[in-house]
């Protein structure tokens, strides 16, 4: 262990054991506010199951730390590294996250309702069964994350990155995802109710049994997506959107092309297997000769 981590463990260590003290001395059960911030490194460091609520962690390193169950309401995280951290039941809730690494971290149902969380990387992160109800996370990154069942309620999306997620039973119901990245992903039974996918990138994602009721697919790309048993999804839904030969519909709907043409659109058992192009518009008639006046023309009258 390096001396930065001792001495860091131990200031965690002191923060932890001052507030029950003080709230005994001043005969009262209330935690006791903190606003202690706390860098450096704590690799692998045990934490689990302590109260650092409102501690702000700036710069510091928790690589690998176990802080399962713990107490993290209305903390601060800025800039920090919790890559291969164990938060498995943490509670986030009220938390600043702003650009923290929590790359390949276990944050099975950690709760995040309404958090911060813009920018941070949960890239490759376990995040089974986790709450992010009410949460900001725009732009933020969960490529290739595990979201199964987690709770995406009412939270902004925009602009994130889920490109190949695994999110079976993911909750996204009136959540924002304006322009996010879904690529690839496995959305088996997600909800998507009342969800804003404007200008989304569906590319290649499966949405077996996903609820697409009021979701809203303005501009959306499904090139390649996967709706052939998709449930509530509407035609006026799939117009909005684009997509190619390789999307699949329910029976009895269809989906436009991303090539910006009325072309005519045939639907087989699901699939769109052929887009006719809309035939050339017919040219323009010449316009007529201009007249040719003896006198100058009378200026047109301005309007008012």
């Amino acid at each position: 262990m390096t001396k930065t981590s001792h001495l860091l463990q131990i200031a965690l260590a002191a923060m932890m054991l001052a507030a029950p003290v003080a709230a005994h001395a001043g005969g009262s059960d209330k935690e006791v506010p903190r606003s202690n911030t706390f860098g450096g490194d704590c690799i692998k460091c045990e934490l689990s199951g302590r109260r650092m609520q409102g501690a702000h962690f700036l710069n510091a390193n928790f690589t690998g730390a176990a802080l399962v169950g713990s107490n993290l309401r209305e903390a601060h995280l800025l800039a920090s590294n919790f890559s291969g951290a164990d938060l498995t039941g943490a509670d986030l809730t009220d938390s600043q996250i702003i650009s923290v690494n929590f790359t390949g971290a276990t944050l099975t149902h950690t709760r995040f309702r309404d958090t911060q969380a813009q920018g941070s990387i949960f890239q490759d992160a376990n995040m089974g069964g986790a709450d992010f109800s009410d949460a900001s996370a725009q732009g933020t990154n969960f490529n290739q994350a595990q979201l199964v069942e987690t709770i995406f309620r009412s939270t902004d999306l925009t602009g994130a990155n889920l490109n190949r997620v695994i999110a079976r039973g993911a909750d996204f119901r009136d959540a924002s995802m304006r322009a996010a990245n879904l690529s690839y992903g496995r959305f088996e039974k997600a909800i998507f109710r009342g969800a804003e996918l404007e200008s989304a990138v569906l590319m290649g994602a499966n949405f077996d049994g996903a609820d697409f009721k009021d979701a809203s697919l303005q501009h959306a790309s499904i090139a390649g997506a996967d709706f052939s048993r998709a449930r509530n999804l509407t035609q006026d839904q799939l117009d909005n959107a684009c997509g190619d030969s390789r999307t699949r519909v329910p029976p009895g709907l269809s989906s436009k092309p991303c090539n910006g043409g009325g072309g005519s659109r045939i639907s087989i058992h699901g699939h769109v297997v052929v887009s006719i192009p809309a035939p050339p518009a017919p040219p323009a008639p010449p316009a007529p000769p201009a007249p040719r006046y003896l006198v100058e023309p009378i200026p047109a009258l301005p309007y008012e």
